[in-house]
Parts: structure tokens; C-alpha cells; sequence
């Protein structure tokens, strides 16, 4: 204490001058800033720089201690919306160095969100030019769909990543296409999405952030709660990921699922599946596990518990739906780019398409749109002999199917029951996969799908009618 008593500087001194410059170095870190629509204030908005949130008083103002913030992002209030520019909502500012005060201009919704629909596609997966070119000759398809059946309705899309395959300088193609839509589209990162070679996981997602904002965020519809993540985790080692969710963003998904009602629906959208079966298996230390789904998911669906919650993920190339429990299912989403481009349908005989979620209040509807067919197209039925496994059996793929579809059969206009339900390879799929020459890249398999079905004809000239009853009772049919 010689120090300190040469310049009569006391102990308890020396406390007030660390607290002084510890909360001076805090007021440099203050966040501020309101959320205000068409002038007037809007009270207990969520607010977030990707670690901290706090709601905004009843003046609209909100106050955030930061800590190198790259983004400050609001969770949009249900019967609001953002500005949307290419498809892209402004609820987020980029955060600048000296730069205090952000504030957020929202516009009334002047649709009631109550009951809205969203459309969600995952693994677009650009790659050249002409991969673009496809694309943008299926987004009619969409634009059919939403003047059609929801022109009355609030329409939003999702996307779950691996928007481009590794070819970053496609993004601003892929954004000036989708905007067409004239929708605003929430994108999740895929791992093709990410900046590879970097030294850790935090250099993966910089050119992700330039274009598209924070990897993570949240925002709210009628009585739905929706919640973005990224869960691809680069290993910093050339491409290798796995699917992850840091503890950065546990924290943040815990303060911002503290405010929603635990009657509410919460969608979660992100790349890597949680599980790709229904049951947690061992864990397993390979390489084609952990980069097929999350490592920690235990945890996260611990997280999920107590909401009526709904995952959509993709990554997989395939469409397949998981009931975890009476609470919480997953929807494997089929990729809009099928076989990578080479062929129209996925590894599982899924065509190339896109999810559709109708919500009414806390209600849940969906149902998978194949690109080109209407929505009724629900199957992929094949004649006796189709199948080198079960080659005296019409086979029937049911794409969406989960444990509360029923799937019959109808032989020369008798019932013969419900078909057997099987996991095997759909005949197309595997078709396609054996042409090397068409699929182009070495590494592409076919993969084995659980929603086949199976039945022996009395005579293999019968007439043949698939009737398949989804979970909400509508009943689609199918004729050999």
C-alpha cells in the first residue's frame, strides 16, 4: 500500500476508481435505442444483440449492455411486420463502431397473422448457372401456390440452408431470384452456407452475416413463435462440421423462449436434423453421424419441452417426418434441388418441392407440395415387378407419411386392408443412383426411406387403387 499512501489514494478509494472505470466501460457497451410504428411506441419487444435480451417499456425505448456485438436484432411482434428488401426482412442492424442508438420502424400487419402459412424449402444447393436457371423455372410454382390458395392470408417463407453448395458468390443471384416471390424469407445457415479453412467455427459464418444478418434470431406470428438457429459447427479443420449447438446460443434460445406461452406453437428452423430416428441411439464418435445431426440434442429438445413445438430441418436430401413426442416433431425437409440437380426427385424418391404449414391460432396444418403437380400429389404408386426386393408387390411411396397416416389398398374394387409399411429403396431413386453417368459426382448413393408400402395382388393385371388417409383426415387416391 506504499503506493497508494504516497498519493493518499485510500483502499476503499482505489474501489471507487475500479467501479468507476469498470461501469465507465459498461456505458461504452450500452446499446439504446425504440421501436416505434407510424410514430408510436410498442411495448415489450424482444431485443437482442445474439447474447443478451431485454423488452422494450411501455415508451417503446430499450437499453442493451453489449459486449462486441456484431448485430442488434429485434424478435418482430406478432401483427407487425419489417421492411423487406429482395426477400430479405430488416429486423436486425449491423452494429458499428461508435454507433449507440439503433431504432426500429415496424409497419402494421394489414393481414390478421392469427391464421397464416409459410412455406418452408431447404437445400437449394447452387452450385453453377445452370443450376440457377432450374431453379428459377420452379419458383413458379410457389408464386401459383400463394395467389391460388393464400392470397387472403399472411404468407412468409422459411429456408433451411445450404442455399448455395460451397459457391458463396452465388448468393446475390439466388436473392435476386427468390425475390419474386414478393414474400419475405427467413434463411437459416447450411454447411454449404459457411466459410470453410477458417482457424475456428466463429470465422464460418461472416459471408453469411453480410448478406443475409444474424445466424440466429427469432420472430412472432398470431400465436406462433418462431425461432431461426445455426447448428452447423465448423471443426476449423478444411470442411468438417458437425451438428452443434454452441452454449452461446443455449443461452440466448433460454431468455428468448422465457416469454412465450407455453400454449403457443414454436417452430424451429434450422439445417442439421436433431435426430434422424425417433429414439436417441448411442453415441457414436463417426464422422457420417455427427455431421448428420446434433450432437447435443438432448439438450435441445430438454429446451423444447414444454412448447408445442415443431423442428424443420433439411440437410438430409430427404423427406421424413419424426414424432418424438405428443409435444415435439421433426420434419426432415426434401431438397428443392433433388439428386444435387441431376435428378428431380431426392435419395428417397421424394420430388423436388417444398413444405407447406398452415396455421390457425395454435392449430397445425402441412402438407408437402412436389414441384409441377398439385397439391393432391401425395404418392408415387409402381406396378408389380417395379421392385427388385418385393418384385411380386405394388409398392407405394408416401412421402409426408408419419405413424397417423393410414395407407390401403383397393383390388379390383374390393378393400384388401392396409398395405405393409417397409424400409427399403424406392424404385425410381434407385433407378436414378444406378445411371453414374447422370449423377455425376462418385459420392451420390441411394438411401433407404421408412415411408414405403407394400401389397401382393391376387393377380398381377388387377386393377389397383392406393388410398392414403393423412393425420388430418383428408384422403388422397391413387390408381394402377
Amino acid at each position: 500500500m506504499k503506493f497508494f499512501s504516497r498519493y493518499r489514494i485510500s483502499t476503499l478509494g482505489v474501489f471507487y476508481l475500479l467501479l468507476t472505470l469498470s461501469l465507465s466501460a459498461q456505458q461504452q457497451n450500452v446499446l439504446r435505442g425504440k421501436v416505434t410504428c407510424e410514430g408510436r411506441a410498442i411495448a415489450n419487444v424482444m431485443v437482442s444483440d445474439g447474447f443478451n435480451c431485454v423488452r422494450t417499456n411501455t415508451d417503446g425505448s430499450y437499453k442493451l449492455i453489449s459486449t462486441c456485438p456484431s448485430f442488434v436484432f429485434i424478435s418482430t411482434p406478432a401483427g407487425y411486420l419489417t421492411k423487406v428488401e429482395n426477400s430479405i426482412p430488416a429486423f436486425y442492424h449491423r452494429v458499428y463502431p461508435g454507433t449507440k442508438v439503433y431504432n426500429f420502424e415496424l409497419l402494421k400487419n394489414p393481414k390478421d397473422d392469427t391464421k397464416h402459412v409459410f412455406l418452408a424449402q431447404a437445400d437449394v444447393q447452387l452450385t453453377d448457372n445452370d443450376c440457377l436457371d432450374t431453379y428459377k423455372r420452379m419458383l413458379p410454382d410457389c408464386i401459383n401456390l400463394i395467389r391460388q390458395e393464400y392470397a387472403a392470408q399472411d404468407v412468409f417463407g422459411v429456408d433451411c440452408g445450404d442455399i448455395v453448395g460451397d459457391t458463396p458468390a452465388l448468393f446475390p443471384d439466388y436473392i435476386k431470384a427468390v425475390s419474386v416471390l414478393d414474400i419475405p424469407v427467413y434463411r437459416a445457415i447450411g454447411n454449404h452456407d459457411m466459410d470453410y479453412y477458417g482457424r475456428s467455427f466463429e470465422t464460418s459464418y461472416k459471408t453469411f452475416e453480410k448478406y443475409f444478418g444474424p445466424t440466429y434470431y427469432s420472430f412472432n406470428k398470431g400465436k406462433a413463435h418462431y425461432i431461426v438457429l445455426n447448428n452447423n459447427f465448423f471443426l476449423g479443420r478444411e470442411y468438417f462440421y458437425m451438428g452443434y449447438i454452441d452454449e452461446k446460443i443455449f443461452r440466448w434460445l433460454e431468455q428468448d423462449l422465457a416469454g412465450v406461452d407455453k400454449n403457443s406453437p414454436v417452430f424451429v428452423i434450422m439445417h442439421i436434423p436433431s435426430r434422424l430416428q425417433e429414439q436417441q441411439m448411442p453415441f457414436e464418435y463417426n464422422y457420417s453421424v455427427i455431421a448428420d445431426q446434433m450432437v447435443n440434442a438432448g439438450a435441445f429438445h430438454e429446451i423444447l419441452k414444454p412448447f408445442n413445438a415443431h423442428i424443420i430441418s433439411g440437410h438430409m436430401h430427404y423427406n421424413r417426418n419424426l414424432v418424438y413426442s405428443p409435444k415435439l416433431m421433426e420434419h426432415i425437409t426434401g431438397a428443392v434441388c433433388g439428386t444435387w440437380w441431376r435428378s428431380d426427385i431426392g435419395l428417397d424418391g421424394t420430388p423436388r418441392g417444398y413444405g407447406v404449414y398452415e396455421v390457425d391460432g395454435a392449430a397445425v396444418k402441412w402438407y408437402y407440395k412436389s414441384a409441377g403437380f398439385p397439391k393432391e400429389y401425395q404418392m408415387r404408386v409402381y406396378p408389380v415387378g417395379s421392385s427388385p426386393e418385393f418384385p411380386d408387390d405394388v409398392i407405394a411411396n408416401v412421402w409426408n407419411w408419419d405413424k397417423n397416416w393410414k395407407v390401403e389398398w383397393v383390388e379390383n374394387g374390393i378393400t384388401r386392408g392396409e398395405m405393409t409399411h417397409y424400409s427399403g429403396n424406392d424404385p425410381l431413386a434407385e433407378q436414378r443412383c444406378a445411371d453414374r453417368q447422370q449423377m455425376k459426382y462418385d459420392w451420390i448413393t441411394i438411401n433407404p426411406t421408412d415411408h414405403l408400402f407394400r401389397a401382393t395382388p391376387q393377380n398381377k393385371n388387377s386393377k389397383i387403387e392406393i388410398r392414403v388417409t393423412d393425420r388430418f383426415g383428408k384422403v388422397y387416391v391413387s390408381t394402377i
